[in-house]
């Protein structure tokens, strides 16, 4: 009765052990409520007919939120970014890669099966009493199957392939964070085109209202009431406003170029649409998440966490090297000095065994691994507050800039208008003779960067619009949202569709 306790005792430990090193809780959510010192105003208004923005709070973000933007063109891109887009694929590959790493590890709870088969030609020496030594030179043929299994008695194995795991899942959360990012990059590549176009298209007003300005000085000089110097001075603003289409251009090239790579197309192969600000809508909705929502929407802060719990996990597995190892082994095969006489009963072998490894001494190699995941694990958890941190951040920044885009736009309109409306009275003052040309091209060149200022506050508006939807995680957790991603409920994990 003693006997077969302590085996049910043995077998209990060798299969129900339990695993050391710590389990994982992941962190709290950070305590605050809000992303700002004070909270965002709930309606930004530039006034006039530009579009009112509503802070929505606790709104979750819609997976499509791109197509709020109401533009096929743009949505189209993002499909086809998707699903071509190298980045994505990479990241993909590497989830899978991951995964593989979490199938080889979990092979470790199995029996490992070999099968081998030898043949050796060997020597004998023997020395008869008496006599002279002769050697004796044989074959020996052996063959048969294997078997080896090492319990995870402290749960080493437990722990390995919760760490790889851990890793899988951060890999997981960086194809979603290549997701968002792309999608991100996407909007605001085909934002910036548009923006540009704009800018380019103000531009070119100036420079048809440069060229009736010289028209008007050559008028009047021919008649005698203006100065060479006036010729000259007109030609030269519209000398130095031309100068400023080339780099406008440039600038258009250069944001074609990264879209098309965005896509996963060669620039020389294909153009991307023509977008135009008019042709986009500025979502009127904005939602925010509440702070205690943004740490499970982020996968950036999702992938840190994992990391953390993989960093856990290592302790354990480091810990479980200070404690003994148990082998066990079987084998049965045939043996023979000739092929002929194998699979005879003669030949048949079998062997049991077990074996215990237990660290004496180390010189302190083990305690120090172990000490050095502890230290692994505490760089991991600064390296989530930090990202943590970072999120919020970009969540406060964006909303203050969107409302001082509200106030930036319905500031340059006004000083659009009024520039307009002093370009006028000095053309016609300058045409009557009681203004000098200095005067008129000074209202010009105000009226152009008047232009260019509003040109460019209605394209921050919506970039900062599309960082938003991006910094709150841009709602790819969304199981019935993501176009070419979806993520099982069970697991979390992306696949391509």
């Amino acid at each position: 009765m003693r006997r077969r306790g302590a085996c049910l005792i043995v077998v209990g430990v060798l299969l129900g052990g339990c695993a050391v090193g710590r389990d994982f809780v992941p962190p709290p959510p950070p305590p605050v409520t809000r992303y700002t010192e004070t909270p965002p105003p709930s309606v930004l208004s530039p006034g006039g007919d530009e579009t009112d923005q509503r802070v929505v709070v606790g709104q979750a973000v819609a997976a499509r939120w791109w197509e709020l933007f109401r533009s096929s063109a743009l949505s189209d891109a993002v499909h086809v970014a998707l699903a071509g887009n190298e980045t994505v694929a990479a990241a993909n590959a590497t989830l899978l890669q991951a995964r593989d790493a979490v199938a080889q590890a979990q092979a470790a709870f199995y029996p490992q099966i070999d099968f081998a088969g030898n043949v050796t030609r060997q020597q004998r020496n023997a020395s008869p009493e008496g006599g002279a030594s002769r050697s004796t030179v044989f074959d020996l043929y052996s063959l048969g199957p294997r078997v080896s299994y090492v319990p995870d008695v402290f749960g080493g194995t437990r722990r390995h392939v919760e760490q790889e795991a851990a890793l899988a899942e951060s890999q997981e959360r960086q194809l979603a964070a290549a997701y968002l990012t792309l999608t991100g990059n996407v909007v605001t590549q085909a934002i910036t085109i548009a923006g540009t176009r704009l800018e380019i298209a103000a531009a070119e007003v100036t420079i048809v209202d440069d060229e009736k300005n010289l028209e008007l000085v050559r008028a009047k000089l021919d008649a005698g009431k203006a100065a060479q110097t006036d010729v000259l001075t007109a030609e030269t603003q519209l000398a130095t406003d031309r100068a400023a289409l080339p780099p406008l251009r440039q600038q258009l090239s250069a944001a074609r170029h990264a879209f098309s790579v965005l896509l996963g197309r060669f620039p020389a192969d294909w153009s991307p649409p023509d977008f135009d600000l008019d042709d986009l809508k500025l979502p009127g909705e904005l939602p925010l998440s509440l702070p205690s929502a943004l740490v499970h929407q982020r996968p950036d802060i999702l992938s840190a966490e994992a990391t953390l719990h993989a960093a856990s996990a290592a302790i354990g597995v480091a810990t479980a090297q200070l404690y003994p190892s148990i082998t066990l082994t079987a084998s049965v095969g045939q043996e023979a000095l000739a092929a002929g006489t194998l699979f005879t009963g003669s030949s048949t072998i079998w062997s049991l065994a077990s074996g215990v490894t237990a660290p004496i001494f180390e010189g302190g190699a083990l305690r120090a691994q172990q000490q050095g995941a502890i230290h692994a694990y505490d760089t991991s958890l600064a390296t989530y507050r930090q990202t943590v941190l970072t999120a919020f951040q970009q969540v406060a920044d964006v909303l203050d800039a969107l409302a001082h885009d509200a106030d930036l736009v319905a500031a340059e309109r006004r000083a659009l208008d009024v520039a307009d409306q002093s370009r006028q009275l000095q053309r016609f003052a300058y045409g009557e003779g009681k203004a000098d040309v200095l005067q008129l091209l000074d209202a010009e060149r105000l009226y152009q960067q008047a232009r260019l200022g509003y040109a460019r506050a209605q394209t921050q508006r919506f970039q900062d619009t599309t960082q938003l939807f991006v910094a709150l995680g841009g709602g790819w957790w969304d199981p019935d949202g993501a176009p070419v991603a979806c993520f099982s409920s069970t697991r979390g994990s992306m696949r391509r569709a």
